[in-house]
């Protein structure tokens, strides 16, 4: 059941979905930590993996950058595939002085300037917003590693070099954790489709500090968000 973006036959996507943007980093997952992982999807390089995971059969596949692109994978997985849980682990930039390099960020709701939830909601605001249970595993999974992970507002911003010279201010004033890309466009379109999501992202670095982290490092700590999306569905899965 091919779509106009994704080549994977019919069974070949597993229920339980990671979603990093980068292909490559989808790569990386599936060589990393699937057990017998085999290439599902490629059109326009955008590349799709099936494996398990501790028996978990589980996809991974990338979205590219920005809610648009994202978004047509995103719909093209639960529509035509059967994708029910579905968990962006990406980076993201730190806003809080709470939050530091290396941090996990859980985003239980993600803000935006983006219109793509205004147009499903009727212009209205619609609060997009994580899975109660996902939120829950993962947040185990992080305490049970020893890792520091932060619960809270991201943003998902269209602009990556924003224009707004005051968004950082009213970011920080809304006690928004850090800012990424996708999660919003992901929260919604999980919502409108009675589906399940989250969003775990890693700090890669600091926009107030200026601070940001090393490639070796971003490896390491890349590894450790991954692990806890894996787990927090695991146990999700389990209970």
């Amino acid at each position: 059941m091919p779509t106009p973006h994704i080549s994977a036959a019919e069974g070949d996507i597993a229920e339980a979905v990671l979603l990093p943007g980068d292909p490559l980093r989808a790569q990386y997952i599936a060589g990393t930590f699937f057990d017998q992982p085999r290439e599902v999807t490629a059109v326009r390089n955008m590349l799709g993996f099936t494996g398990t995971y501790r028996d978990m059969p589980v996809t991974v596949m990338g979205t590219g950058m920005g809610i648009p692109s994202a978004s047509i994978y995103i719909t093209e997985l639960v529509r035509f595939y059967g994708a029910k849980r579905l968990v962006r682990v990406g980076s993201c930039g730190g806003i809080s002085t709470d939050v530091h390099l290396r941090d996990i960020v859980l985003a239980v709701g993600a803000c935006t300037e983006s219109g793509v939830n205004r147009e499903r909601y009727h212009g209205w605001d619609f609060a997009a917003t994580a899975d109660l249970d996902l939120l829950i595993a993962a947040k185990g999974a992080a305490t049970a590693a020893g890792l520091e992970v932060h619960t809270g507002n991201v943003h998902s911003s269209d602009s990556f070099y924003n224009p707004a010279s005051d968004a950082l201010e009213t970011w920080q004033r809304m006690n928004v954790l850090a800012v990424e890309m996708e999660a919003a466009g992901l929260y919604g379109i999980a919502h409108e489709e009675r589906v399940r999501a989250l969003t775990v992202l890693t700090v890669s670095d600091h926009i107030v500090s200026q601070e940001e982290t090393t490639s070796d490092e971003r490896e390491r700590t890349f590894d450790d968000m991954v692990t806890v999306a894996l787990e927090a569905l695991l146990a999700d899965r389990s209970s």
